[in-house]
């Protein structure tokens, strides 16, 4: 079936007279490397001929049509999206291919109608993927790049790693949980989501009615909160996975969560050491939360709301689940039936 794309009175290559030529859409098909390919592809119609015909431009098009659908097929890169790993950087092709140790005309090859191997694909969705990475093969082929464009490319890099150092965060600690996914007893039967964690800290910012609030004392009530969840109702809220250790009961990698985008904090000198104040974003929509998430945190809150960080530590190493669990053991959430709160 063709979609005729556009219309223009021109002369007709077919019939070799001037009349209205329509431009069509079709999907062809093809073989490639052994592998059958429907793909997009663009002809101009003559309807004197009743004939379909290409000029040069659109055997180009129409080619690069069919090797991106291959592309996909087979689980490589397109030319777009090799192209828009360069936009990323603001990398010439050039000096890519100088970063990758590749020929000057490789990159210029992919981005056009060359389909690289399944080596070259993961070379390049790590350079992509990785801006850490990408900084590193910069510095070392300084020497081999113009101090101008060096600069570029570099500065370029660090905001892309500055943007995205929340997803790398996240990917680290996610990686951290991987293991316990499919153990309820310690996930809470909940996978863990860390914007449902963002959400039940910036909640409880907003709506604790102590005027500060600091990390150490938000870590221990979040394990209260996933607790009485899965008490009430067989699930925690953030699927956050706890360990038993000398200053309470903490989420695994814990000392991460703060660093979330969407978290906002001050450090304040205490003592020998820092403290992290929580402020508010001033953002108050709570997609991740249900009605039902939000009074099971308003009953902790309520719960320890006059009650010190030291009384509050104190009550944490009394819970039968503290008592029941070695020190950097996981905390079953099965131990929550005894939880004090109710």
């Amino acid at each position: 079936m063709s979609k005729i794309v556009s219309k223009e009175n021109k002369l007709c290559m077919c019939c070799m007279k001037e009349h209205e030529v329509k431009t069509v859409r079709i999907i062809d098909d093809n073989i490639y490397k052994g592998v059958d390919i429907k793909y997009p592809a663009f002809y101009y119609y003559c309807e004197n001929a009743d004939e379909y015909y290409n000029d040069e431009n659109q055997l180009s098009e129409n080619d690069l049509s069919m090797k991106n659908e291959y592309r996909k097929k087979v689980g490589l890169l397109t030319s777009k999206e090799i192209i828009s790993i360069r936009e990323k950087y603001n990398i010439s092709q050039t000096d890519l291919c100088i970063l990758l140790g590749w020929g000057g005309k490789t990159i210029t090859r992919y981005e056009g109608h060359q389909v690289q191997d399944m080596a070259h694909d993961s070379i390049l969705r790590k350079i992509r993927d990785d801006a850490e990475w990408f900084l590193n093969l910069l510095e070392k082929s300084k020497d081999m790049i113009s101090e101008d464009y060096y600069v570029r490319y570099r500065d370029n890099a660090a905001m892309v790693l500055e943007n995205e150092r929340d997803t790398y965060l996240k990917k680290a600690i996610i990686s951290n949980y991987a293991a316990y996914f499919y153990k309820p007893y310690y996930s809470g039967n909940r996978r863990l989501s860390l914007e449902t964690v963002v959400d039940v800290i910036n909640y409880i910012v907003n709506e604790n009615k102590e005027k500060d609030i600091f990390m150490s004392r938000m870590l221990k009530l979040l394990w209260y909160i996933d607790t009485l969840s899965y008490k009430k109702r067989g699930h925690s809220i953030t699927g956050l996975i706890y360990q038993a250790r000398p200053n309470g009961i903490l989420p695994i990698l814990y000392e991460c969560l703060i660093d979330l985008d969407g978290i906002s904090y001050e450090e304040i000198e205490i003592g020998e050491g820092i403290g992290y104040k929580l402020i508010s974003t001033g953002f108050k929509e709570y997609n991740n939360l249900t009605e039902d998430d939000k009074k099971i945190i308003d009953k902790i809150l309520s719960t320890f709301k006059n009650i010190s960080n030291e009384l509050l530590l104190k009550r944490i190493k009394e819970e039968s689940a503290y008592k029941g669990t070695n020190v950097i053991e996981i905390v079953s959430f099965e131990l929550s039936e005894n939880l004090s709160v109710n």
